[in-house]
């Protein structure tokens, strides 16, 4: 009798289930959210823009409510080159002259087209294929003269003094993807050039968006030491920008961020121009590619609930099937989730933990304690513990034991010390499985 092969997929096949299983959480976390993306004109300009605009279809196509606001800077400096025209800058602004402005118009609505043009392409064989995605454009913004700066009339160079909120949303939920230009209008018929950067920031708080993205020439912001700072609160980066030392772009996106997160955007990220695919490394992975900037810290530790059954399952299923965990079933989990407290990074589970208490005896047993692999070496299990140990105090307990197969350094590193299983609660001794074999461990607990 022939025997089957055995179903074994091969190791790529297995990193791709994995992958794609990792992004899912993202994928349902990011339909029907709203995005503000902005991009200067080197962007543009660029000969990566058209996989730039693939990944931002692939968004589209997600359920993700895409704003784009797109520079024109180099293709202005050229057309003013071109026409003879010079200007110049005060405090980073363009003293736009109505010559200028002429120039400006010609710029910024040339870069516009492309920008339409690449995302009305339809590509077989490409993310694009197939795509239909509607691009609206208009005067969405309202703009003032900011006026004499420093002695200096910037003439037509403007700032935002409002968004359309209405109008805008009103393209969303109809499914089109808005672009704006850095140009506003003003009610008596006036246009001022405008930064890209405001306008985005502008637009991103209006409609108190989930997530600003600016793509930037440097990777995000880099600490002392020139260490990347994966995430920033508002409060961070303020403290960051008083201290100075920054480069000029840095200091000028960091601004926006600070503003943009304390006044209602879920999530502002810097990210470089010139990292391939750097939009969906940064919103498809855990620690992301640049830094992340948000109105408070993204790290939170709590009590889990029936909706994070789901949660808890996929961080411990693996670590389950590697004999880590004793295995638990879904509604074994449902019936005790009460007894589990969770880390948060970023509204996704990292990290869990329980503790399952036997009065009698004044006894605890610390159980289900998992991190994330990726998350390791942050700092998340001593927090669990430590939440773990405080919940253990609460209820008056004097000890809490631990049951593991390969962990037992960690926990010794911890205070816990070996014990025999004659040392555990007597209806703990009853459940003991000899054939894991686990280690059991013992700390004892002090009230504060």
């Amino acid at each position: 009798m022939a025997t089957r092969p055995e179903n074994r997929i091969p190791k790529r096949e297995t990193e791709f289930v994995a992958w794609f299983r990792s992004v899912a959480p993202y994928a349902h976390a990011f339909r029907g959210r709203t995005f503000v993306v902005a991009f200067g004109g080197q962007v543009v300009a660029e000969r990566g823009f058209v996989e730039f605009v693939h990944d931002l279809s692939l968004l589209a196509s997600l359920g993700v409510r895409l704003v784009l606001v797109h520079g024109a800077r180099p293709q202005i400096e050229a057309r003013l080159k071109l026409g003879g025209v010079r200007t110049r800058y005060v405090r980073g602004m363009r003293v736009t002259t109505r010559e200028a402005l002429e120039c400006v118009k010609e710029a910024v609505g040339r870069a516009r087209s492309e920008v339409e043009a690449l995302l009305s392409l339809g590509l077989p064989n490409s993310p694009m294929a197939n795509a239909d995605i509607r691009v609206a454009s208009g005067n969405f913004v309202t703009a003032r003269p900011v006026g004499v700066v420093d002695g200096v009339d910037l003439a037509h160079g403007g700032e935002v003094r409002k968004v359309d909120v209405a109008a805008l949303r009103a393209r969303l939920d109809q499914g089109d993807v808005v672009l704006l230009s850095p140009l506003g209008y003003s009610p008596t018929g006036e246009i001022f050039n405008l930064t890209y950067e405001e306008v985005a920031t502008a637009s991103a708080i209006a409609l108190r968006a989930d997530k600003l993205i600016f793509l930037t020439d440097a990777p995000g912001i880099t600490g002392r030491g020139g260490a990347l700072e994966r995430e920033l609160t508002a409060g961070d980066a303020e403290r960051l920008l008083d201290r100075g030392g920054l480069a000029a772009g840095e200091t000028s996106f960091l601004r926006h961020a600070a503003k943009a997160a304390r006044d209602g955007v879920g999530r502002v990220h810097l990210i470089s121009r010139h990292l391939r695919g750097a939009v969906l490394l940064e919103l498809f992975t855990r620690e992301g590619v640049g830094t992340m900037v948000t109105s408070e810290t993204t790290e939170r530790l709590r009590l889990a609930g029936i909706e994070d059954v789901g949660g808890i399952l996929n961080l411990i299923q693996p670590l389950e099937e590697q004999g880590v965990l004793v295995k638990r079933g879904r509604e074994l989990l449902e019936r005790e989730i009460g007894r589990f407290v969770l880390m948060e990074h970023d509204r996704q589970v990292v990290g869990c933990a329980a503790l399952y208490p036997f009065p009698e005896t004044k006894a605890g047993e610390l159980a289900c304690l998992a991190v994330h692999p990726e998350c390791r070496d942050q700092g998340y299990g001593d927090r669990l513990l430590a939440e773990i140990e405080a919940r253990a105090r609460k209820a008056r307990l004097r000890r809490l034991f631990v049951l593991t197969t390969r962990a037992e350094h960690w926990f010794v590193e911890r205070g816990f010390k070996e014990v025999g299983v004659s040392e555990l609660p007597e209806a703990k001794q009853a459940l003991y499985n000899y054939q894991r074999r686990s280690i059991v461990l013992v700390k004892n607990i002090r009230s504060r």
